[in-house]
């Protein structure tokens, strides 16, 4: 399984540009998550606050179709995110994660990837991932892509913060790279197969979480370029409250990553 060209294929922008020209970006990626009777379903898997943040009912998502010849072509098409004022999503109640089932060509229903690579609890744990461990990413910064056949630009960093698990005590983590508006919601994913030095676990692969905010200096808004990851369990949550709607219980004060220490002061998360 090559996860990086997976993800790659199931990952698209999506986009709203309002009447007076304000433009919106940001990423998501296609899960394929059966109904509980087995009718087959793709859902679209982004950060909350990118839906929040496109206030009219429709944006656009970034089909890619292969032509005959070998290139692509990018197709743009319309999606429907809230009917009047009622969000077509399902947020996800104390973590900036939503979900929403959607209509897809069958190219990109296929290309979806399935709910089990998705990092659970424990996978943290049960891989002995750590701060260093080397992770992936997939966005369109600033609405950019990598061609004009509108791919997404793949970034790579190593975990920047320690603890990252339980993902319960410490739901967002730490990666050192980069982000800018547009890579919010994009996949965050560890590929690498080797096993440890003891023989016990493997590390990956798996999608650990996606994209929700870049880490700034709280007196300046400086960006230290690190970005913020909420971990793949809430994004699992959030799909399965598709089915289930039913508020999920706060859990406990936690620490999280970039959160305020009194001294000296800490970097601050801030969306993206």
């Amino acid at each position: 399984m090559d996860l990086t060209v997976e993800l790659i294929n199931a990952t698209v922008q999506i986009e709203q540009v309002r009447a007076d020209g304000e433009r919106t970006t940001g990423t998501g990626f296609l899960i394929r998550a059966p109904k509980p009777d087995g009718t087959p379903r793709v859902v679209l898997v982004t950060a909350a606050h990118v839906l929040t943040e496109m206030t009219d009912p429709q944006a656009s998502i970034g089909w890619r179709f292969a032509d005959a010849g070998g290139g692509w072509r990018f197709a743009p098409a319309p999606l429907k995110i809230r009917d009047g004022s009622l969000p077509l999503w399902t947020r996800h109640p104390i973590r900036d994660v939503a979900a929403m089932e959607i209509k897809a060509p069958p190219e990109f229903a296929k290309a979806a990837i399935p709910l089990a690579w998705l990092a659970s609890e424990t996978t943290f744990e049960d891989t002995q991932v750590g701060p260093g461990e080397e992770m992936m990413g997939l966005g369109f910064p600033r609405g950019l892509s990598s061609n004009m056949a509108g791919f997404p630009i793949l970034r790579y960093g190593r975990v920047a913060s320690y603890p990252v698990s339980p993902s319960a005590a410490f739901p967002t983590f730490l990666v050192d790279f980069t982000v800018f508006p547009g890579n919010s919601g994009g996949p965050v994913f560890m590929v690498d197969a080797a096993r440890r030095a003891d023989g016990d676990a493997a590390r990956g692969p798996f999608v650990a979480g996606l994209v929700t905010s870049m880490v700034t200096h709280d007196q300046n808004r400086e960006s230290l370029e690190i970005g913020v990851v909420t971990h793949a369990s809430y994004i699992r949550e959030t799909v399965a409250m598709l089915d289930q709607p039913v508020p999920i219980a706060a859990p406990p004060p936690t620490v999280t990553a970039g959160a305020p220490s009194r001294s000296p002061p800490s970097p601050q998360p801030v969306r993206r």
